[in-house]
């Protein structure tokens, strides 16, 4: 897949006895040689959405029944040498690689590994199959090899933060692949590969293991994530947040020193972004602004509205009112 290449491609587009030797090869062009077979061949639906983050891709895989097997001779004839993270969306997988065999449900993970043999299958009874899956060199990846393949073939529980946030990473990632920058998709690939390692780490108890950087990168995206889920409380502060972090005051600032914004500038400018949507929402148009300011953690109407002005060059009313005439236009 071509660097930054974003691809949006459905079996709908084909006739239909030509669809399911397109999905083998996007399969094959995607992740790695594999051999299919499926008991729809003759009426298979496949759809795929994928994005190359600078090497790192995230995928939306949504296929019919089928079975796929990478055996030796695929290896030997290719190897991209690439590990595969994969979430479990639609109906349960079956997988095999050395030696371990899962039944991965929905909500669920499961971890490959390109360079050993590999059998995967949605059975027919089950349904369509719908995987979001993280595609990663081996090259990048900062856990060592040995570690890494305990994990093989797998049900891998999202339960925890870290796992919660990944599988919101992916989701959002392939939600948003559109509008995403070449600046972004470079931060968002490298995040991935971070959040995926802490992720295993977990499953291993070896977070020991992680380089700082990489242990640095995932506690700033679950900060994030946290202040993203408490911008109402009027208590979010930065001793706040360190305190639920378990980390000094100090150490959430040297965290965010390599940041654009400071942390007490991040939250006060995700909750002007709130504030900003719900003002321009005609739904909302009735509650008074310091409701909608309340409901962000600006308790203090005149502090609110300076703070506003200052990021919009518009008062809340003034805002409220330009949106509402220019959606009236429309």
């Amino acid at each position: 897949m071509p660097a930054g290449a974003l691809i949006s491609v459905s079996s709908s587009e084909l006739p239909v006895g030509d669809r399911f030797e397109w999905y083998t090869h996007l399969v094959r062009e995607n992740i790695a040689p594999f051999s299919l077979s499926s008991a729809l061949a003759h009426d298979f639906h496949g759809r795929v959405l994928a994005i190359d983050l600078s090497g790192v891709q995230i995928a939306n895989f949504s296929f019919s029944s089928v079975q796929a097997v990478r055996t030796s001779r695929h290896i030997r004839r290719e190897d991209p040498e690439t590990y595969q993270l994969a979430l479990v969306r639609g109906s349960p997988m079956w997988v095999n690689q050395r030696r371990n065999q899962a039944t991965v449900g929905g909500g669920d993970l499961v971890f490959f590994d390109s360079s050993h043999p590999l059998e995967a299958s949605v059975p027919h009874e089950y349904g369509l199959g719908l995987v979001t899956m993280l595609r990663m060199p081996k090259s990048a990846f900062p856990l060592a090899p040995g570690k890494a393949d305990r994990l093989l073939s797998q049900r891998l529980s999202p339960h925890g933060v870290t796992g919660a946030l990944l599988c919101q990473y992916l989701t959002t990632v392939c939600d948003r692949a559109a509008d995403l920058s070449a600046v972004e998709r470079y931060r968002l690939g490298t995040i991935a590969v971070d959040l995926a390692a802490a992720f295993l780490s977990d499953h291993l108890d070896a977070q020991y293991l992680l380089p700082v950087d990489t242990r640095q990168q995932t506690l700033l995206a679950r900060i994030n994530a946290f202040i993203d889920r408490h911008l109402g409380n009027p208590d979010l502060t930065p001793a706040y947040i360190a305190a639920r972090h378990h980390i000094s005051l100090r150490s959430l600032h040297l965290l965010f020193g390599q940041q654009p914004q400071t942390v007490s500038v991040t939250i006060r400018r995700r909750r002007l972004e709130r504030c900003r949507t719900d003002l321009a929402d005609p739904r909302l148009r009735g509650q008074p602004i310091s409701t909608v300011a309340a409901r962000w953690g600006f308790l203090v109407p005149a502090e609110f509205s300076r703070a506003f002005r200052a990021a919009y060059g518009l008062t809340p009313t003034e805002f409220r009112y330009q949106a509402a005439r220019e959606q009236s236009l429309r």
